[in-house]
């Protein structure tokens, strides 16, 4: 790919993400995020091997069915209300869609299947992108529509999504599909305090990004990609081997570190909404 299609491929998906962000009309909304697909899509298929072809197709269809879900929930709104307003889904089963298909689009469980596989056929600077990028334009539209949503569906997609997170990645030996599994993990935290505290699951999403591109960006740079590589790292770079640990540590929210503060917060806020029993099997 010539360094000019690549500028154009990376102000798309820029461009499609802040117009999502920004928009307050859900075709807009939906534009953004089908301009942001498209985009990445060459960026995926970039290694010219079967893996990456079979992850491009993985993720377009994945995010096609998605966007169609979408597109149906806002028509759906659109035809009880007279208004493609964003924060004006009122629609309980439109709601429900708009839900699943975000859900759907950021990798969250029950619909998490896509996430380990597309990561596992691509690069880690791709990887990179999927994990923290790709993520921002959906958990903002669920972050403007989390009123709306039933905190039922929030919190059981979120604790489905800590449980198969947390015990997805205890098998692997792949560092790619460690990270997808974290990342689902976290995902998970995010959606069940998104019923209660929307500013709270941002914040916990941040923190996730933060502490995820450094440890992407250590890989690449030391061309780790199996555990296996990572403990031979030791002997070349210990500097390195040893943040990419604390980081992963940070990242699984094991206290002292910073990954801790926003699990911590979050637990704390469940307590507080009577809400010991989830608190306990988020822990």
């Amino acid at each position: 790919i010539t360094p000019a299609s690549m500028t154009i491929v990376f102000l798309s998906i820029t461009i499609g993400t802040i117009m999502t962000m920004s928009s307050s009309n859900w075709l807009m909304a939906w534009i953004g995020l089908e301009l942001n697909m498209l985009a990445i899509l060459p960026i995926i298929s970039k290694p010219k091997t079967t893996r990456a072809s079979e992850a491009t197709t993985k993720y377009f269809l994945t995010q096609a069915i998605a966007s169609a879900m979408m597109l149906l929930s806002s028509t759906i709104n659109v035809w009880q209300t007279g208004n493609w307003n964003i924060l004006e889904l009122k629609n309980k089963f439109s709601t429900t869609i708009m839900a699943l298909s975000l859900m759907m689009k950021m990798g969250a469980a029950p619909i998490h299947f896509w996430l380990p596989e597309v990561l596992q056929g691509t690069t880690l600077q791709t990887a990179l992108l999927i994990t923290t990028w790709q993520k921002i334009a959906p958990v903002t539209l669920m972050y403007m529509i989390s009123n709306n949503i039933q905190p039922t569906i929030l919190v059981s997609a979120g604790i489905l999504s800590m449980i198969i997170g947390g015990l997805g990645g205890i098998n692997q030996t792949q560092l790619r599909k460690m990270m997808a599994y974290s990342s689902i993990n976290n995902l998970g935290w995010t959606i069940t305090i998104m019923a209660f505290s929307p500013n709270m699951a941002l914040m916990n999403i941040c923190t996730y990004i933060m502490m995820t591109t450094p440890i992407f960006l250590m890989m690449t740079n030391m061309s780790t990609k199996t555990l296996q590589n990572l403990s031979t790292t030791w002997t070349t770079s210990m500097t390195m081997t040893l943040s990419i640990a604390l980081l992963m540590l940070s990242t699984s929210g094991l206290p002292p570190f910073t990954g801790f503060m926003p699990k911590m917060l979050i637990l704390n806020e469940l307590i507080s909404q009577k809400l010991t029993t989830l608190a306990t099997l988020a822990i």
